[in-house]
């Protein structure tokens, strides 16, 4: 049974690491203009998002690309509400295959730049999981598989993810939303680019803020 369960995870690895790998080889076709492309009138277009906003997050695709072509397809409010939906799901998936993955095959001792600060989310709980994506100063996936190899609770991590990642969803999204009124020839590109600046400016002070107090 155990031999059985190590090869089940190995085999889930090493479709993730199969997976990355196509995704550089075919790293032209996800930009976000590229996406939209792809995705625009398809039938059950939201469901087809969600399902490829989840296949990025374990591959460690940018999320800005996907949110913004989340603005770029579904508008600005409805494509921040499938961007964050997708970030969620996302997060959640790429913490879970970590934990079950994971059986030992990798620690964070063995990210040395990384993995302390991964580690302080342990105590920290979802404070610090929201702290740690204010910011997306790390991969997403990246962090999705790191705060799996802790024992941060899912619940802890779903929720965390989901405060913290909101002004950086905001921003992208907003940013693809311009890109489309001004790819289109539409009015009203600047005022979806100036939330999406104050939403980053707002998670810098906001993180600031933070870590003066902790």
């Amino acid at each position: 049974m155990n031999s059985l369960r190590l090869a089940g995870r190995l085999l889930l690895l090493a479709l993730v690491v199969a997976g990355m790998a196509a995704a550089f080889v075919y790293r032209d076709q996800l930009s976000p203009a590229a996406i939209d492309a792809n995705l625009r009138g398809a039938p059950a277009l939201p469901a087809i998002f969600l399902l490829v906003h989840l296949v990025a997050s374990l591959l460690f695709i940018p999320r800005a690309l996907v949110a913004a072509a989340a603005g770029l397809i579904f508008g600005l409010w409805w494509g921040l509400v499938w961007a964050t939906i997708g970030s969620v799901l996302g997060s959640v998936l790429g913490f879970l295959v970590a934990r079950y993955v994971n059986s030992g095959l990798v620690s964070l001792e063995s990210i040395p730049r990384a993995g302390p600060y991964i580690a302080r989310a342990e105590k920290g709980g979802w404070q610090a999981v929201a702290l740690l994506r204010i910011l997306p100063v790390m991969n997403h996936s990246f962090v999705n598989y790191a705060l799996g190899l802790t024992k941060v609770p899912l619940g802890a991590f779903t929720l965390g993810s989901f405060l913290g990642q909101i002004p950086s969803t905001v921003a992208y999204v907003e940013f693809g939303a311009a890109g489309e009124r001004a790819m289109t020839g539409q009015a009203g590109w600047l005022l979806p680019t100036s939330i999406g600046v104050a939403a980053l400016v707002a998670a810098y002070i906001l993180q600031r803020w933070a870590q003066r107090r902790s």
